[in-house]
């Protein structure tokens, strides 16, 4: 079992996918929505808590994380670590391997296209999962991609997997 993570200071996404046989399967996904108004330390407490509990509920064997990116906002950046580094914290207890993948690599891995387009990754990673419908949400998507992009990396499958798409 494989947790991927899109943390966020307000919306953190999370997905979990298995590797069955030769097929990487949907398990679940999800948000954790903080409160603004709160304090940052607080949100982060939440952010925290959620964590712990889909780690607790899917007991995975990996956690796969975005690598940080370079973002034009300073203070976005360093937000966005804050988060990063709430996910990094909730598996280092969980005692879970955590790896990441850059930004470009998870894109290619679902779409083949590290240039990929948010929709185009969302209706991949929906296709590629057999889900009935696309996650719900960005932050869903990029987690179940980027878990997605770690069983791929990691499983000696990589080469094997072939999507065809039927307009």
């Amino acid at each position: 079992m494989t947790v991927g993570i899109d943390p966020g200071s307000r919306i953190t996404g999370f997905g979990v996918v298995e590797k069955k046989g030769s097929s990487i399967v949907y398990v679940a996904s999800g948000i954790i929505r903080v409160d603004t108004k709160k304090p940052k330390h607080l949100r982060l407490m939440d952010i925290k808590t959620g964590l712990d509990d889909v780690i607790t509920r899917h007991e995975p064997s990996a956690i796969a994380i975005e690598d940080i990116f370079v973002a034009r906002n300073p203070k976005s950046a360093l937000t966005l670590g804050e988060a990063r580094g709430v996910a990094l914290l909730a598996s280092a207890e969980a005692g879970v391997d955590v790896f990441e993948y850059s930004a470009r690599e998870v894109k290619r891995s679902v779409a083949g296209s590290g240039a990929a387009h948010k929709s185009q990754v969302a209706f991949m990673i929906g296709k590629l999962l057999m889900m009935d419908k696309e996650p719900a949400t960005e932050d869903e998507t990029d987690a179940l991609a980027v878990a997605f992009c770690h069983v791929l990396r990691t499983s000696g499958i990589a080469g094997r997997i072939r999507c065809i798409i039927e307009d």
